[in-house]
């Protein structure tokens, strides 16, 4: 745990790779993601690096197996995840695998074009089996139709145009041509328009729908259409509806005139049909069985290919030796971890075979090195809060462990119900009991998995609530009448009939001041009379407030308390002297004095005095005011005006302090470095130059200025910054003082809503005393159960934790921390296959 109080200690170091270990050494580095590789080539093109053509090589298979996968999921077949974690392939073998994707590739490719024209040769000969089938009834219909108008001479209608062809020898009108085709059954209504209008209506158009739907040979999609016969007379006329027919995308088929050939083409077209159907389906067992060969492997396949790319894009940001036959590269990696990285170094080395093992040298340097936090799956979320409002300087203190705690503790108490608590809490508790199983469903809800990953922040802030929720003496807006009430009333009225005293008063006002009506403090939490007390928000709101000023103040003032082992751990004696001091002895002074005063008068005055207790609000705006003439308010404590005076004259002089006294100093130290490096000659000491002692300061501000990328010291810009830092400070101390009411807000809001839900929802259903009532309860009680679960559990748990979030990040981590470094991005093989992290 001691390493997540402040970010591990980081190295710039630089390895030497024998050209034939380089790829083993970094495969072994990226299993054990300890390291952050440098670029070394930033001005080097991506297409010119050394490695580039491997790379190319990696991504082509990636895309092959890209490509094996979709047609897995197309054809629905689970991929095999069976957690392994293959070693990464030597660069010989890449040659294996390439070929091993090329063919399968091919093999996918053959079998789709041969399965597309299988089916397309499908689905035309589909396709004339409904048109010789239809043609042949509409032919049947119309040569019904002909005789009976033979038979009936009042039949005078020109129907018989619809004969059939071969009837023309037999005294046929007239000989009409026809085409005959399949269209998609959503264009018909305007293909028939069409016809009509460039025809002229002197086309006739039968059309019917095919009942199963055809399976379209590229798409695979289901479509539904319909046949066509469309008569005509003349040349001219068959131009122009062919076109149409080819405007539609509508299929044209060859259709016999005579239904002798009509049948017989039909017979020929079923026959080929079937023998259709079992290539098609022994195409389809071939293609299963690939893809069920390859759903086995693929993620494997997946894992080694990415590995090998990732080893070939991090040796392109090494340099090469003028020799060629060594890489050079720089690594951030944490110090701690550095004998690791030596055995890492070591096993690659002898897995590739090499005799000269590879060096890692520690190297000095003056850039900033990156932040890493070590964490588990318990503090990671707690990190992750931190992190997302700024990645911690490097090596300043970390607001992690300390948020552990306040965090689900400010959560809680805007959240405070031990029913809520309970149901938050079982939620927490499932998700971390059966986190293996889920962490092993891999699920892509991302809502669910940002709620998963701070399961643990659930938990405990679950269990906070609990804790408040017995404070609060609430339960789903219900009091727990644990230990009885402290309250009686039967002092009160200790004569007479109780019958009386209950019918004549609606209210009975308790007076704690008449002995054996209140018989001392609850044993914990409020006493649950109040539950029906007409001054219970009275009561609760202000004991809400003066709780949240006393969390807000103790919370702040910690705050304060770690800039000073920042300050410590950095050696800025001056940041301690001129900014920590006046810091908390102006937040101590003024609203650590309040707190004070708030447990005084708690302890001050009991039952008896209580109604003689002055208001705090107006001794503290008093105190400010130097206004002691308002003898209605009477003083707390003797000697209170002299106090008073004396802590915000103290105040006072701690803002100049804070404003005026640094930059002086700063500029001092400046003008004293100025004076001394004119007397340092090389090292040697002249005349009246530096001493040894003043060397040492000399070297330090150095190195300190060049770390500042050897700006000159500018007394303007300092003075601006100073003044910014001491308004913001001062002026923050009242408004973040403030903005710590919200904790009172947000638990009065959401006892309010409970209170409003029970006694609109539930009470409602409760209400009624019979059978009806019974069954009734049960459908009020789920909606009762949903409205909580949505309104008080989500919502105002959503609303509390942004609130908490923001108290953490603006009041309490702006008193300590900058958050102006940047995070330590491993190599890991880990990290890349989960997709966290860049190529």
């Amino acid at each position: 745990m001691g390493e997540l109080f402040r970010s591990e200690e980081m190295t710039l170091a630089q390895l030497f790779l024998q050209s034939e270990a380089a790829y083993c050494c970094v495969s072994e580095l990226g299993e054990l993601g300890m390291v952050q590789f440098r670029d070394l080539n930033p001005d080097v093109n991506v297409f010119q690096r050394k490695f580039v053509n491997e790379v190319r090589r990696c991504e082509e298979m990636d895309r092959k197996l890209r490509f094996v996968e979709k047609e897995i999921k197309k054809a629905n077949i689970p991929i095999m995840d069976t957690g392994e974690n293959p070693d990464v392939p030597l660069p010989r073998d890449m040659i294996d695998l390439e070929a091993t994707f090329e063919k399968l590739e091919n093999e996918l490719k053959e079998i789709n074009t041969n399965q597309e024209a299988l089916k397309k040769n499908f689905l035309e000969l589909t396709e004339l089996k409904h048109i010789l089938r239809r043609t042949q009834q509409f032919f049947d219909e119309a040569e019904l139709h002909h005789h009976q108008q033979m038979a009936d001479p009042d039949l005078l209608e020109e129907s018989s145009s619809l004969l059939d062809p071969s009837e023309v020898g037999r005294g046929a009108p007239l000989r009409l041509g026809f085409v005959a085709g399949v269209i998609n059954r959503e264009r018909i209504p305007t293909f028939e328009r069409m016809l009509w209008r460039v025809c002229r209506g002197n086309v006739f158009l039968r059309q019917a729908e095919i009942e199963d739907p055809l399976e379209d040979p590229v798409t695979g999609d289901q479509v539904h259409k319909s046949v066509f016969i469309i008569f005509f007379q003349g040349d001219q006329l068959k131009n122009r509806v062919k076109k149409i027919c080819e405007g539609f995308r509508a299929s044209l088929y060859p259709c016999p005139e005579t239904p002798q050939e009509r049948k017989e083409m039909a017979a020929g077209v079923n026959t080929r049909i079937d023998d259709l159907q079992m290539v098609l389906n022994q195409t389809e067992d071939h293609r299963q069985r690939v893809l069920q060969a390859a759903a086995k492997t693929i993620r494997v396949w997946f894992i080694k290919v990415r590995k090998m790319k990732a080893i070939y894009h991090t040796l392109n940001l090494c340099n090469i030796d003028v020799t060629q036959k060594c890489l050079i590269a720089e690594v951030w990696c944490p110090v701690s971890d550095l004998d690791s990285i030596q055995f890492a170094l070591r096993r690659g080395t002898e897995r590739s075979g090499s005799t000269v093992p590879s060096i890692l040298n520690r190297m000095q340097t003056k850039q900033t090195p990156p932040t890493y936090n070590k964490t588990n799956k318990f503090t990671s979320g707690f990190q992750n809060i931190v992190d997302a409002y700024g990645i911690g300087t490097y090596r300043e203190i970390n607001p992690a462990p300390y948020t552990i705690i306040t965090f689900p503790f400010l959560f809680a108490v805007m959240f405070g119900d031990f029913g809520h608590g309970i149901l938050m809490t079982c939620f927490a508790v499932y998700l971390v009991v059966r986190e293996s199983r889920i962490l092993s469903q891999k699920s892509e809800n991302e809502i669910f998995n940002m709620i998963f990953s701070g399961r643990y922040i659930i938990l405990l802030m679950g269990a906070f609530s609990i804790y408040t929720g017995l404070i609060y003496n609430d339960c789903f807006s219900k009091s727990l009448n644990m230990f009885g009430s402290g309250w009686s009333v039967r002092p009160m009225f200790n004569k007479g009939n109780w019958d009386d005293v209950l019918r004549d008063n609606r209210l009975l006002q308790l007076n704690p001041a008449l002995p054996g009506v209140f018989n001392g403090p609850y044993p914990i939490g409020i006493d649950p009379i109040w539950n029906i007390a007409t001054n219970k928000l009275t009561f609760l709101n202000s004991f809400k407030m003066k709780m949240s000023i006393i969390i807000g103040i103790i919370h702040m003032l910690f705050g304060v308390a770690l800039s000073l082992l920042n300050h410590l751990y950095f050696k800025k004696s001056l940041n301690i002297y001129l900014g920590f001091i006046p810091e908390i002895i102006f937040m101590s002074s003024l609203f650590g004095y309040l707190v004070i005063l708030i447990f005084y008068k708690w302890g001050a005055y009991n039952a008896a005095t209580s109604r003689d207790a002055p208001s705090l609000l107006i001794h503290f705006i008093n105190m400010f005011l130097f206004n002691y003439k308002d003898k209605s308010n009477k003083s707390l404590y003797s000697g209170q005006v002299g106090l008073q005076s004396f802590l915000v004259v103290i105040a006072v002089i701690c803002v100049p302090w804070m404003l005026v006294i640094k930059p002086l100093v700063l500029r001092q130290q400046y003008l004293r470095r100025k004076h001394l490096g004119t007397h340092n000659f090389g090292g040697i000491r002249v005349g009246n130059g530096p001493t040894e002692e003043d060397a040492e300061i000399i070297q330090h501000d150095q190195l300190s200025m060049h770390s500042e990328d050897e700006n000159e010291f500018d007394f303007g810009d300092t003075v601006v910054h100073q003044a910014i830092h001491t308004i913001e400070y001062c002026l923050g101390c009242i408004s973040n003082t403030a903005s710590y009411l919200r904790l009172w807000a947000l638990s009065l809001a959401h006892a309010q809503l409970s209170e409003v839900l029970w006694s609109m929802v539930m009470h409602t259903g409760l209400a009624i005393n019979n059978a009806a009532g019974f069954f009734l309860l049960f459908f009020v009680f789920a909606f009762f159960a949903t409205l909580t679960v949505a309104i008080l559990l989500i919502m105002e748990g959503l609303s509390a934790f942004l609130h908490a979030l923001r108290l953490h990040w603006v009041e309490f981590q702006n008193k300590f921390y900058a958050g102006q470094g940047f995070k330590f991005v491993p190599f890991s093989f880990m990290s890349i296959l989960e997709g966290k992290s860049d190529d």
